[in-house]
């Protein structure tokens, strides 16, 4: 090892480090606050890890169809232990893990590009968000999707940089580089749907730089050929794995777009009759619009907001300005359209409570472009030094720029994060519910099976610690199946939410059914339980 690469490890080392501290130092507060299961999502991504090995019916096919899997996954050897899974800690560590890579995925970004000043400073716009160091506490997929993202530029960026000759990347030869960016797109395709996109985008920067080097170094070509072949197969068979998946439990490859638990299946049933779209419909401007605001809420407020976009702005046109070395960093934005076409076209509402219909929704995909602010505000300096020829013209860059995050910062914190307010509002009334059905469930005897739509409730299960194999639900067929039939046949007692499937069922068969409980919440269905009596 050359003393440069023990100089870049010993960087790597300490910002990594101090990101883990940070991580740990976050997760701790709201995690002593009772705030790492407020979102819903949170919830039923970490039971369905808990499924795939405590079910009636356990397997891998409890993964489902609608969320890629790789959150899961990564839960699965840690929602093993009770005390993780009810807690909801095993959730929260894959995040944690993902939030300091991507911290040092940022920073390796930054200093290969702009040096290691740079680094430091992207570093911490991104690690030190507030939004983000929220998220990173939960179970949510946004630290896991955004550290494969940016990993994903990382090796893309030192493949195009070998390619093109540049002698920076001697320790890490391209077909090293290509490969490894093979393995951080899978990662991206089994997180989030918008990895699919990247990887396609990613391919044609690929094949481009493979195909030019033909014409000029045949024998970089045919070296290149076999870790190339092996690039695109990857990221071809990883998408079509899930595709069969989906296919083995619902017949229909495509249950994630248009099956009962998909975008479009919820906005239909959450919309009622005469309502009006959500904004975006069917507008790829006023969908651009509402993203670009949901970016800007997640890392800004108020009137810093604009000044925060248009530093994102100037260190994009110095990136473009600087095409051949700077130019894979572009694909940073590319989260910008997939979801404005997300609104526009997917039925995927954003609402803010600045906007009509004044109200909190998916405000967090914002964060998406969180790597976009901390890559191009931190190559603003730069920028500033090259373009007005004069380390004066730096010292303000940097100065200004520290002023503008900091200031946004504690704003944020001081008004609550975007995210977790987000996350306030939603979860008050669901948790006001699974707090009273957790206390029922958790008197009944510990043989005992239960029948229940577990949906939107499945946190009354995690809060008593009921092991979900006691529970017959929706995806248990076909005990299930049966249930709806014939309720007091499948389970000891049975849990109905006014409105769901099992509801109908006690109302159409009500043989052998004894109520024990009722009670009601507001905004949300009434519950009744009962006991059977076979």
């Amino acid at each position: 090892m050359t003393s440069n690469e023990r100089i870049e490890s010993r960087d790597v080392l300490i910002v990594a480090a101090s990101a883990a501290l940070v991580s740990l130092a976050a997760f701790s507060w709201f995690f002593s606050s009772g705030q790492v299961l407020l979102y819903g999502d949170a919830v039923a991504h970490i039971n369905i890890a808990r499924r795939v090995f405590d079910s009636a019916t356990p397997g891998p096919l409890q993964l489902g169809t609608v969320w890629l899997p790789l959150p899961h996954i990564l839960m699965i050897p840690i929602v093993v232990n009770d005390w993780m899974w009810r807690t909801g800690v095993g959730g929260s560590i894959p995040s944690m893990i993902a939030y300091v890579l991507g911290v040092v995925g940022i920073f390796r970004i930054v200093d290969f590009a702009a040096g290691k000043r740079a680094g430091i400073l992207a570093a911490a716009i991104y690690g030190l968000n507030p939004n983000l160091l929220y998220m990173q506490s939960t179970a949510m997929t946004e630290t896991v999707f955004l550290a494969a993202m940016i990993w994903v530029v990382h090796y893309l960026q030192l493949f195009v940089a070998a390619m093109q000759g540049d002698q920076a990347t001697g320790e890490y030869p391209p077909e090293r580089s290509v490969q490894r960016c093979a393995l951080c797109l899978a990662a991206a395709i089994l997180t989030r749907y918008d990895g699919w996109v990247l990887a396609a985008v990613c391919g044609a920067v690929v094949f481009w730089q493979w195909r030019r080097s033909a014409v000029g170094n045949l024998p970089a070509f045919r070296r290149l050929t076999r870790p190339v072949v092996g690039f695109f197969a990857l990221c071809a068979v990883v998408p079509m794995l899930w595709l069969a998946h989906n296919y083995a439990i619902s017949a229909n490859a495509l249950d994630f777009i248009n099956g009962p638990y998909s975008a479009k299946a919820i906005e239909t049933r959450s919309t009622q009759p005469g309502d009006p779209p959500h904004p975006g419909t069917g507008d790829m401007l006023t969908s651009t619009i509402f993203f670009t605001k949901a970016a800007k809420m997640n890392v800004s407020c108020g009137w810093l907001e604009p000044i925060f976009f248009l530093l994102a702005c100037a260190g994009t046109l110095y990136a473009i300005w600087r095409w051949r070395r700077l130019g894979v960093l572009l694909l940073l934005w590319l989260p910008l359209p997939f979801y404005a076409y997300s609104v526009a076209y997917g039925s995927v509402p954003i609402f803010m409570p600045v906007w009509w219909p004044h109200s909190y929704y998916n405000v967090r995909y914002g964060l998406e472009l969180l790597p976009v602010f901390a890559v191009f505000v931190a190559l603003v300096p730069t920028g500033a030094e090259k373009f007005l020829a004069g380390r004066v013209s730096r010292v303000v860059a940097i100065s200004v720029t520290v002023a503008v995050v900091a200031l946004s910062y504690a704003l944020i914190s001081l008004q609550t994060p975007i995210c977790l307010r987000e996350a306030q509002v939603n979860s008050r009334t669901r948790i006001a519910l699974e707090s009273k059905l957790s206390v029922i469930l958790r008197n009944l005897p510990a043989d005992s099976t239960i029948l229940m739509q577990t949906g939107e409730f499945v946190g009354a299960l995690q809060e008593a610690g009921i092991p979900l194999r006691r529970v017959v639900w929706e995806g248990d067929h076909p005990a299930w199946d049966e249930a709806m039939s014939a309720p007091a046949e499948q389970a000891n007692y049975v849990v109905a939410f006014a409105g769901d499937n099992v509801w109908y069922a006690t109302r159409l068969f009500p043989q052998h059914l004894e109520k024990i409980a009722e009670f009601d919440t507001p905004e949300k269905p009434r519950v009744t339980v009962y006991r059977t009596r076979k």
